[in-house]
C-alpha cells in the first residue's frame, strides 16, 4: 500500500509531534482527542479502501477542495509536457484523450482516474492482493486536535504482507470537519504540505527630499 512516500526521517518527525505537543506554547497548543474520536474508525476504513483499490469509495473520504487542487497541478505539468506525445502519454495515463476531457472530470472521477494511474490493478497478481487484504493491521497511535477540534491529526501504523515480506508503515492523516455538517469529517492531505500567507504590504521607504526643495 503506497499512500505516500515514508523516510525514517519523517517517521521521526511524526514521533516528535505526536509526543511532542505538551511543550508547544499556548499559541499554537493541539490537544490530545480520545481514542474514540470518529475519525479513528475513518482513518481504518481510509486504509482498507486503500488496499481494496476501492478509489470510488474513497473519493468520498477527501475534502473537495484538495483533490481539486491536485488536479489543478496536474493540469499545469501536461500542459508544459515539452512535446504533443508527452502529452498525450500523461492524459493517457490517466484515461484522458485531451486536455478538455481531463478538465471536465470531476473531482470524484479525476481523484479515481489519478488513483488507477498509479495503482494499475492488472499489473497486481489476485492472490498477492487477497494476501494484502487478510493480512492487513491499522493502529492508531494517538490523535491530536486544533483549531478548536474542528480540525484533526493522525498518526497511523499499518502492517502488511506481501509475498514473504512484511511491510510496516507509519502515516500522518489530517482530517477536517465539514462546513456544512459538523459530524462529518475529511481527509485533507494537502494540509501536510507547506502553507503561505501574506504578512501584509510592505511599507515604503521615504526618499529623502532633495535640498532647496524642503
Amino acid at each position: 500500500m503506497r499512500h505516500s512516500t515514508c523516510y525514517i526521517g519523517r517517521a521521526l518527525w511524526l514521533i516528535t509531534i505526536v509526543f511532542g505537543f505538551a511543550s508547544l506554547p499556548a499559541t499554537c497548543r493541539a490537544d490530545a482527542l480520545p481514542m474514540t474520536h470518529p475519525t479513528v474508525e475513518l482513518v481504518k476504513k481510509y486504509f482498507k479502501l486503500v488496499v481494496e483499490q476501492d478509489w470510488k469509495t474513497a473519493a468520498t473520504m477527501i475534502r473537495p477542495s484538495s483533490i481539486e487542487r491536485k488536479k489543478r497541478e496536474t493540469l499545469a505539468i501536461i500542459k508544459s509536457a515539452p512535446t504533443m506525445s508527452e502529452e498525450a502519454a500523461m492524459l493517457g495515463k490517466l484515461g484522458a484523450k485531451d486536455i478538455k476531457e481531463l478538465e471536465s472530470m470531476s473531482v470524484q472521477d479525476f481523484y479515481v482516474a489519478d488513483r488507477q494511474s498509479f495503482h494499475n490493478p492488472t499489473k497486481n497478481n489476485e492472490e498477492v492482493q487477497k494476501q494484502k487484504r487478510e493480512s492487513l493491521k491499522i493502529t492508531v497511535i494517538g490523535v491530536v486536535g486544533e483549531e478548536d477540534g474542528k480540525v484533526a491529526h493522525l498518526a497511523v501504523r499499518t502492517s502488511q504482507e506481501v509475498l514473504d515480506q512484511r511491510i510496516n508503515e507509519l502515516f500522518f492523516i489530517s482530517f477536517v470537519q465539514d462546513e456544512k455538517d459538523s459530524k462529518v469529517w475529511l481527509i485533507a492531505p494537502d494540509m501536510q504540505r507547506p502553507a503561505t500567507e501574506t504578512l501584509g504590504e510592505p511599507k515604503e521607504d521615504k526618499k529623502a527630499e532633495p535640498e532647496g526643495r524642503k
